[in-house]
């Protein structure tokens, strides 16, 4: 069993019993369930913006612990303020140290689109994700069936929340085309090696149909990395562990974009 498979096996649990514990009527009772969201896709292309979604993550499997002091007020405020397009927050607890309150509190300050980062199974935390502020959710294409995914897909809608589909190959791709994602992201991360190759989203970029807008995740280390992978049409670049091993991470964010800022101006 990959690592993958062992998380979809303890998330299937987790949410039997969350389930359990807050029913689907309290949820739609919070706050934030009933407001207006942002577009994860408008914010990620607007010109203004970095095209970068500034990740919150304390530790990952590949990596154990990245950043045990996590202040996710000051960090996502300052991810914002430094010209990311969109925050996203690791909200599983039992592999990457995340939780719901962490969502919340990114929500709280920051007017940006917030993409919750877990593994989506059930509905059920669809609903879940609205209830907590977020604008767009991750279906990924290796832990769900193509059936699966799309049914998710279209609970996402229905709640106004975009879907950020990722995959690992082409063959994932191709699957999912009709699923009814707003955005495709290539994770460049081997998840049974961990082994992190950009050239992956080079490679897939030609078979991600033109009306999605093209996201690169995982080992993006440098600005020339952003300008080369524009090259191929991607508008969004998820980035976490990069900014997320500094003591700063909002500091590191605001240094590479301008950086990235550097580098466009020198292409014009």
């Amino acid at each position: 069993m990959d690592i993958l498979q062992e998380i979809i096996a303890y998330k299937y649990r987790e949410v039997a019993a969350r389930k359990a514990q807050r029913p689907v009527a309290q949820l739609e009772k919070r706050p934030y369930f009933e407001r207006s969201v942002f577009s994860l896709k408008d914010f990620v292309t607007r010109p203004d913006r970095s095209g970068i979604i500034a990740e919150i993550k304390r530790k990952s499997p590949s990596k154990g612990v990245i950043n045990a002091n996590v202040s996710v007020e000051r960090i996502s405020v300052g991810y914002e303020q430094a010209g990311a397009s969109a925050i996203s927050v690791l909200t599983d607890l039992n592999y990457f140290g995340g939780s719901d309150d962490d969502l919340i509190a990114a929500r709280s300050l920051n007017a940006c689109p917030i993409l919750r980062k877990d593994f989506t199974v059930d509905e059920y935390q669809v609903i879940e994700a609205k209830s907590i502020g977020a604008d767009a959710i991750l279906l990924i294409a290796a832990a769900l069936k193509p059936a699966k995914l799309k049914q998710l897909a279209a609970a996402a809608h229905t709640l106004g929340l975009e879907v950020l589909l990722e995959v690992h190959n082409r063959e994932e791709l191709e699957a999912n085309l009709e699923a009814g994602a707003d955005l495709v992201g290539v994770n460049n991360r081997n998840l049974k090696t961990f082994v992190t190759d950009v050239n992956l989203s080079n490679e897939l970029a030609a078979f991600i149909p033109d009306h999605f807008v093209k996201v690169s995740e995982s080992g993006i280390e440098n600005p020339k990395t952003i300008m080369e992978l524009k090259r191929y049409d991607y508008r969004g670049f998820l980035m976490g562990q990069n900014f997320m091993q500094h003591s700063e991470p909002e500091l590191a964010c605001h240094d590479f974009i301008v950086e990235l800022k550097k580098l466009e101006q020198q292409t014009r």
